[in-house]
């Protein structure tokens, strides 16, 4: 039987990418999303029945469990850029990764990835960078050979990143430039 991995966040941008490139390898893949109504989509990566959408709050042991259960491997692709109502960055990629990585280790998950991000850093004044720090330390306390991914902007043909830039290019020949000493090393998804 093929090897099992299984997917948090795997309906969003990279996630996504990360199902379909797997079940081309031949994995069977669980992707665990908030809604899986939604993630219909993934089926099609796949042939039949290699490739299901499971519910899964990451808030939530038993849903973390139910979704981790049998897994040979984790990736965890869960993150937002923004805080909206209860998704906060505190709560989803700080607590999130480490209830993910802890429960992942404790059912025995051989291999875990988290998908992190360029200048994670604890000391940050920024609390995004702060908090992908966390769940990075969280996951190498459960995994310590976990892989740790740190990508700066990942765009692709259904980004919110680029896509947005170039709409507001329409607008004005003037586009915002923040954080210019940021590092920046964009990553194409798809070709």
């Amino acid at each position: 039987m093929s090897k099992l991995v299984t997917i948090f966040g795997g309906s969003g941008f990279v996630g996504r990418y990360v199902a379909e490139r797997m079940a081309k390898k031949g994995w069977r893949v669980r992707v665990a999303v908030r809604r899986p109504n939604e993630a219909l989509f993934v089926r099609q990566y796949g042939a039949v029945g290699q490739v299901e959408p499971v519910l899964c709050n990451i808030r939530d042991d038993a849903s973390v469990l139910a979704a981790a259960a049998g897994a040979d491997a984790v990736v965890n692709c869960v993150g937002i850029l923004s805080e909206v109502g209860k998704n906060k960055f505190q709560e989803v990629q700080a607590f999130g990764s480490a209830r993910v990585a802890r429960v992942s280790s404790e059912q025995g998950v051989m291999n875990f990835v988290q998908i992190s991000a360029i200048g994670a850093n604890e000391d940050s004044s920024s609390n995004y960078a702060r908090t992908k720090a966390l769940g990075e330390a969280s996951v190498l306390k459960y995994f310590p050979e976990a892989t740790i991914l740190r990508p700066s902007i990942i765009f692709g043909a259904e980004d919110q990143f680029f896509n947005r830039f170039a709409q507001m290019a329409t607008l004005s020949p003037f586009l915002p430039l923040v954080g210019a000493n940021t590092k920046f090393q964009p990553y194409m998804l798809g070709m």
